[in-house]
């Protein structure tokens, strides 16, 4: 479908800027002891739809825990937030997006949508549709990496900045701090941010949203192989790989990682690259940090925000929270 003339399209990251991201990632992720490759590349069309797949399982509650937050609190936010503008970074099929729009729209205030992500043609799709729906909402959507294109987005109006799934749980600490304090750079004290974060809960039900019954996770995990494959010519077998799920108490998150059974010598062809596995040696592919409520704040906090609420702290499952700049 193509994008609603309503749509405007900045784009920042285009394939040649994939591919040269996946070739440094590829090359320095398999070249480093551990070996590690970054959860971006798990999303090519049959990821993305494993990973919707993913979503309707039993085992995994983030996704049901944060929309029914929205469902419950979105008018609260839109109502505390006050804001004109929605960002969604990460804006992937915007379906959460609606429940945001409608409580902003509702509250009257709603004038334009800025979805971010890293896929054009994607994102195009997903705008077109906001657009079609929403035809008095100016949908202004960008394409980049958000570690890298946070001070391209439009700043106009009284923004509420979303970033849902828990997405910032993907990374480690020190990138959260430079992710946190770039945006902060990026907002007005009039703007708010929306921030969505699994919480700390009982190890086992965490690991079987990881490690589901049905096996869908452990294919999800090893599409990133044949993403190797197809974009690098490389010669993975995934099925010489084991899907492996690690709870790090220090650390407080969740691993995935890809276990070889055997020896292997695996070529990255377009790459000319040879990466040795020893059995039982594992690729990372994943992390996912959980997180307390008092240490979401805290870490807000060091990045200049101030926490004005918190919603879904009392059940346990998934946390919204909503901070705005100081200063």
């Amino acid at each position: 479908m193509p994008a609603s003339t309503a749509v405007t399209v900045d784009i920042h990251l285009d394939e040649r800027d994939l591919r040269a991201a996946l070739e440094r990632d590829v090359r320095s992720g398999l070249s480093s002891s551990p070996k590690r490759i970054p959860p971006t590349w798990f999303y090519d069309e049959e990821g993305s739809r494993l990973f919707e797949e993913i979503t309707a399982l039993p085992e995994y509650y983030p996704t049901r825990a944060e929309r029914a937050l929205l469902e419950r609190h979105a008018h609260e936010v839109a109502d505390a937030a006050r804001a004109d503008t929605l960002v969604e970074l990460g804006a992937g099929s915007c379906d959460k997006t609606r429940l945001l729009l409608d409580a902003v729209e509702q509250a009257g205030t709603l004038s334009s949508y800025v979805p971010f992500d890293v896929s054009a043609e994607f994102l195009r799709d997903a705008a077109g549709s906001i657009a079609d729906q929403y035809p008095q909402v100016q949908v202004h959507a960008v394409v980049g990496d958000f570690l890298v294109h946070l001070d391209r987005i439009p700043t106009a109006g009284r923004r509420l900045v979303a970033f849902l799934g828990g997405t910032i749980g993907n990374l480690a600490p020190a990138q959260r701090k430079r992710f946190l304090d770039a945006l902060r750079s990026t907002m007005a004290h009039t703007d708010a941010l929306l921030l969505g974060t699994d919480l700390v809960k009982d190890r086992g039900r965490i690991i079987a949203a990881y490690d589901d019954a049905a096996g869908v996770t452990a294919r999800f995990n090893r599409n990133v192989l044949n993403v190797m494959n197809q974009a690098l010519g490389a010669t993975f077998d995934p099925d010489r790989f084991e899907h492996v799920v690690r709870w790090d108490e220090r650390n407080q998150w969740i691993e995935m990682r890809l276990r070889a059974t055997e020896p292997l010598t695996v070529a990255i062809q377009q790459l000319a690259m040879s990466v040795e596995f020893e059995s039982g040696e594992e690729l990372r592919t994943e992390i996912s940090a959980k997180f307390t409520p008092a240490g979401i704040a805290a870490e807000l906090g060091a990045a200049g925000f101030a926490v004005d609420r918190q919603w879904g702290a009392d059940e346990g499952e998934f946390l919204l929270t909503l901070a705005r700049p100081l200063g």
